[in-house]
């Protein structure tokens, strides 16, 4: 009886801890409605502190049958199952034609050579992007969620990002260091960190991480090949609160900031390398030569989840990446292969069900150039985009891995990534808790 008693009081307290410091997290991440869900279930750790308190018959029987319950639970969700060490990430069979994204669409203007040109190898296309056009456009104070100053900020970032445009490529120096891979690689990542990024992967550049043809400014119709070995990927994190208020302009904002601040990473390292005597470009916002989330998929850093944005395991979407491609021999990081992010935004659906234009698939992974994936459907995205005049985000606000990066939340993912059990109920949880389709939050007040 003493044991059993012991046993379910370290139980039930641990639990109501829990519980407690779910609460004030949830408090101090401004989120009140998980607050109050986590003060409500301090009444189950309180019953059963009154089981143990009170007399009755059979109460050690009773007691046992709650300890078994408790523990039975725990080990159930957190049972390793649903695992496939076997899952590899698909490698696409084609490239790329930068061409085709919307920014590239999006800067072809009418009556040139280059807006004929592409619309006569693709009519399907012209009346889809005739709907954009119609529209204020990213950025403009005729658009329905214009914000005067946090646009300003927003354009002020991306040109800054411009003003580095001339310093993504540049002269090698003649003298080649003689640090060895080994040495330089850690340098690197730990560099990275100081200098701001979240994580830092390494992976041996592949065609498929090309462009097949550049579809931006001078770049246009220029053929792609292959000159460098390795990229080095980097992930920056975008603040959770400024992505909370999404699509408002808060959310613009921060994405330009983080665009350029992980461009700003790449810039360094990419001029660093070049000082050790070994060619380096850095691919960052509105100059990239590579599909940056793919190579940050080989280099370990997540997966590509139902968005089509990179997955990472402790921010989800909640990222801006930039790379740097070299021929200054590095470590290769091996990719993660994470079948249980795979698995969850396969259960999951929260992005789908909260986008405004509805352009994230429902259905299961398609075979698409070669490969299973999700696809999105850029025209509907861009389009709403234009009208709102932000780059909207909702999909990255809601997603359960765009939680905060702590102890409560990383304890969620870790379960996630051990079971598919907790998987499903995760998806549930996280919809009872925060809510099917999380109301966009105000905008941040200093902005007011």
């Amino acid at each position: 009886m003493e044991i059993v008693s012991l046993l379910l009081f370290a139980t039930a307290a641990l639990f109501f801890l829990g519980l407690i410091y779910a609460a004030f997290v949830s408090f101090k991440e401004n989120e009140s409605r998980a607050a109050r869900f986590f003060l409500f279930f301090l009444l189950d750790p309180i019953l059963v502190f009154a089981f143990l308190y009170f007399e009755y018959p059979y109460k050690t029987e009773i007691l046992s049958v709650i300890l078994i319950m408790y523990w039975g639970i725990a080990l159930f969700l957190f049972f390793p199952i649903g695992k496939r060490k076997d899952f590899q990430n698909p490698k696409p069979t084609n490239r790329i034609d930068e061409r085709d994204i919307m920014f590239s669409r999006a800067e072809l203007k009418e009556g040139t050579d280059r807006f004929q040109t592409y619309y006569e190898r693709n009519p399907q296309k012209k009346g889809l992007d005739d709907l954009f056009r119609k529209n204020p456009g990213l950025l403009s104070l005729n658009a329905s969620l214009a914000h005067e100053l946090a646009f300003a900020s927003a354009d002020a970032s991306f040109e800054t990002i411009g003003a580095l445009k001339g310093e993504v490529d540049g002269i090698v120096a003649k003298t080649r260091t003689k640090a060895s891979s080994q040495e330089i690689t850690k340098y690197i990542k730990s560099w990275a960190n100081k200098l701001g990024a979240v994580d830092c992967g390494i992976t041996l550049l592949q065609d498929y991480h090309l462009y097949a043809v550049g579809g931006r400014a001078e770049r246009y119709n220029k053929i792609y090949e292959k000159k460098h070995a390795f990229a080095i990927a980097f992930t920056v994190e975008m603040d959770h609160r400024m992505m909370q208020s999404a699509p408002k302009a808060s959310a613009i904002m921060e994405s330009a900031q983080q665009y350029l601040e992980s461009g700003r990473i790449a810039v360094q390292v990419a001029h660093f390398i070049r000082k050790l005597g070994y060619e380096a470009r850095a691919h960052i916002d509105g100059n990239y030569e590579v599909v940056c989330p793919l190579v940050a998929r080989d280099a370990g850093l997540g997966e590509i989840g139902r968005m089509g944005l990179l997955m990472t395991p402790n921010l989800g979407p909640r990222v801006r990446i930039s790379v740097v491609t070299t021929n200054l021999p590095l470590l290769v990081d091996a990719p993660s292969n994470d079948f249980s992010m795979i698995d969850f935004c396969t259960k999951c659906k929260k992005c789908a069900d909260a986008c405004p234009s509805q352009a994230i698939s429902f259905g299961n992974q398609k075979e698409l150039n070669g490969v299973m994936r999700w696809q999105i459907n850029q025209e509907a995205c861009f389009t709403y985009w234009t009208s709102i005049g932000t780059d909207c985000g909702r999909c990255v606000s809601v997603c359960p891995f765009s939680h905060h990066n702590n102890t409560l939340h990383n304890m969620v993912r870790k379960g996630i990534q051990n079971s598919s059990t907790f998987r499903s109920i995760a998806v549930e949880l996280d919809d009872l808790i925060y809510k099917r389709k999380p109301t966009s939050k105000p905008l941040p007040d200093w902005m007011n």
